[in-house]
């Protein structure tokens, strides 16, 4: 077999690996077959082609707790992502709004490491800070107010120690009142505050900031050149699909992808 020139091998050694990516807001559910896949597939190929994967929260729609990894859905997902894993990539997970009860059994059984939110990571020398995004929202102080109650130690204590079905309907009631309250809520007031942005870049001493939570997917550069980049939610079920995640390479690039895996602008 005739080798290839010495040129374009050393051109090809020479493109930037990608050695993270970052995800968010897929909001699994068994009811979404086509979203599901997509995910898999995700994890199947890009997700196997890198060095870590960062989950940045609501990878589900809901969580009800660990106990509920019996059912059969639940412990796929949490097999597939046991598979990049397994395969040498290091996988990290910080909760988000709708799946912050995901706790040490959910970690062991999908091989992944639970972060704090906000947490700082390095990732070829540029210091990142990740999140998801949520707790940035202070103008929502309805969501403030709520957030503050359910993330209580007190409270997951007391929820947890209900029924699983128990859980699951109070969980469906939340869902409903959080879909009417949207209704009536001005667009701005579920997006981040800027003066929350710039505390957590003045508390973490970053100047990239990634997350999810507003499904509002964008780059932003304020006035210092700091960047803050907002992933995308995903939806392949609906008529447009839609989805996403970044990556970063080793030379500390940062790019967009959209759920096809082409980079965005």
């Amino acid at each position: 077999m005739q080798s290839q020139p010495a040129s374009l091998t050393a051109s090809a050694r020479a493109q930037p690996e990608t050695v993270a990516l970052f995800v968010s807001d897929i909001h699994l559910q068994s009811g979404l077959p086509h979203t599901t896949q997509a995910f898999f597939d995700f994890l199947r190929a890009p997700a196997m082609q890198t060095r870590a994967l960062y989950l940045l929260g609501d990878l589900f729609e809901y969580w009800a707790g660990d106990d509920d990894l019996a059912d059969e859905y639940n412990m796929s997902v949490a097999q597939r992502i046991r598979a990049v894993s397994d395969a040498g990539v290091a996988v990290y997970w910080i909760g988000g709004n709708r799946d912050f009860l995901i706790g040490d059994a959910f970690a062991q059984a999908a091989g992944l490491q639970l972060l704090p939110d906000p947490s700082v990571v390095s990732v070829a020398n540029r210091r990142v800070t990740i999140t998801h995004g949520d707790a940035q929202c202070t103008d929502d102080t309805g969501y403030m107010k709520f957030r503050e109650e359910v993330r209580h130690p007190d409270w997951q204590q007391r929820f947890l120690s209900m029924p699983l079905a128990q859980r699951k309907a109070i969980i469906a009631g939340m869902r409903s009142g959080s879909r009417e309250a949207q209704r009536t809520k001005a667009y701005e007031i579920m997006d981040v505050n800027p003066s929350a942005i710039d505390a957590l870049f003045t508390g973490t001493g970053s100047d990239v900031l990634i997350h999810g939570h507003t499904h509002r997917p964008a780059r932003h550069v304020d006035a210092g050149g700091r960047e803050r980049y907002v992933l995308p939610d995903w939806d392949c079920d609906a008529a447009v699909r839609r989805g996403g995640w970044i990556g970063i390479n080793d030379a500390g690039g940062i790019l967009r992808y959209d759920i096809d895996g082409r980079a965005v602008d």
